[in-house]
């Protein structure tokens, strides 16, 4: 098949040489930005009098055409035309003749792939804000229904100081927030205009830019043709914000896999979240978590692969960004997925709040309650501190725990025990009484959750 672009060639590749260098295996993923590009293109061509309202009109209906086609998947694409632009152009001519060629005109593939990759991250990028939202607002069901659930708080995966299991919950929802800023930020930087930057170096033809931003509703353009053409921070940023959102993902899924296990027992996912072993009648695998935890993985991948991609090259296009697509496509995929099923999971778990209590009463997770207690009586917490691992040291030899201990061995540790030290030592009360800013105690998870509710809601 003769290229668009063939005209000074004598010779065609072989096929799986085109097949090597073409990209509408992957780029046809764009065909709904590309038409919506080259409709602001040709209707800017028709506002600047570089082509007439009648070849205008008609481009516009053929291409109107091939939107719907494509809405209805009936385009055929083609390996020799290379990707979804020359396609789409090839689509078009065979659908209203020659002059269907004149498309093209004022632009290059080069700023029209670029503006197709600025549409379709805008787009995703308002579905991802919105998929983290659904996930927020889990989280806060889950963690209203469970304020007063006590569940021990971990440092080095050893139990540390007993908290509201709401409270541990909502740390994910701040994690997320972030992660939802990070997103709207970089949505600025999304929503430039590289149209109209032909190759590299601009057009002779009277163009209207700031027209062809304005039609696809874009806040503003490139000032430099260069960069237009070859800028893909845009993509790296939001990679990036992936592999954040993935690392907070990833360290949920890993907390749902142990709080699932027979060791931990404070959880139990959904029959639809998890799956069943081929051999082993009686497990309930929480495999949805666990390859959460593995895609985070491929998220990471895709961003060290374009950064090493662009990372030597010249101004302005070079054929190796092309490679810069099938990471993006497959980062929207697994973010999207990733958050759909996580808001499911959180959604339908049931939480285990018997053996969560049974977790902070068994330890010695109200440890520095004892220490608190002795600072609050005047006693230097270092001292306290020595006092109360002294009390550990012992329970540990006598197998028993904090609690078990009689008000005698208690005041044979120091005598600023009273009787009132067996309520500080209940874990109900060693929650409630943590109610500095920010903290586990009822209060301020209350407030914490009806701030989270607001912001939601804004």
């Amino acid at each position: 098949m003769k290229k668009l672009w063939g005209g000074r060639f004598t010779k065609t590749a072989e096929e799986w040489v085109d097949e090597f260098g073409a990209s509408i295996s992957f780029d046809q993923e764009l065909v709904m930005e590309d038409i919506e590009g080259s409709m602001a293109h040709v209707q800017m061509l028709a506002s600047t009098g570089i082509l007439s309202q009648e070849e205008a009109a008609t481009i516009k209906s053929g291409l109107i055409k091939l939107q719907q086609k494509a809405e209805n998947h009936e385009l055929q694409f083609s390996v020799s035309n290379e990707d979804i632009h020359m396609n789409l152009e090839s689509m078009l001519i065979a659908e209203i003749g020659p002059v269907g060629g004149k498309l093209h005109t004022g632009r290059s593939r080069n700023d029209q792939v670029a503006t197709d990759m600025h549409l379709y991250l805008r787009n995703r990028t308002e579905e991802v804000i919105a998929l983290i939202a659904e996930m927020q607002n889990a989280l806060l069901q889950k963690a209203s229904d469970h304020v007063e659930t006590i569940f021990p708080g971990y440092t080095h995966l050893q139990r540390a100081q007993p908290v509201s299991f709401a409270h541990h919950l909502m740390a994910y929802f701040w994690m997320l927030e972030r992660d939802k800023e990070r997103f709207k930020e970089s949505f600025k930087r999304i929503n430039k205009s590289p149209l109209g930057a032909g190759a590299l170096a601009g057009t002779t033809f009277p163009i209207d830019r700031e027209l062809s931003a304005e039609l696809l509703g874009f806040s503003s353009i490139y000032e430099n043709s260069l960069d237009a053409v070859s800028d893909r921070d845009f993509i790296v940023e939001f990679l990036s914000n992936s592999s954040m959102l993935m690392m907070h993902l990833s360290r949920l899924g890993e907390e749902i896999i142990l709080w699932c296990s027979r060791e931990f027992q404070f959880i139990e996912l959904d029959d639809a979240f998890s799956t069943g072993s081929s051999i082993m009648p009686q497990k309930k695998n929480p495999d949805m978590a666990e390859l959460i935890r593995g895609k985070t993985g491929r998220v990471y991948g895709n961003l060290f692969g374009l950064l090493t991609v662009l990372k030597g090259l010249p101004l302005a296009y070079n054929k190796d960004m092309q490679e810069d697509k099938e990471g993006m496509f497959d980062t929207v995929k697994t973010i999207t997925g990733s958050l759909k099923i996580f808001t499911g999971m959180i959604s339908t778990l049931k939480v285990k709040s018997t053996e969560m209590k049974k977790a902070v009463t068994s330890d010695f997770s109200n440890a520095t309650e004892l220490a608190d207690y002795l600072a609050s009586k005047g006693m230097p917490f270092r001292d306290a501190h020595e006092v109360v691992g002294h009390l550990v040291l012992a329970c540990i030899q006598k197998d028993c725990y904090l609690a078990d201990l009689t008000l005698d061995e208690f005041q044979s540790a120091s005598g600023l025990f009273e009787e009132d030290i067996y309520k500080a030592l209940d874990p109900y009360t060693a929650v409630a009484r943590r109610n500095s800013a920010g903290g586990t105690g009822f209060a301020q998870v209350e407030a914490a959750i009806a701030k989270a509710k607001t912001l939601l809601e804004n």
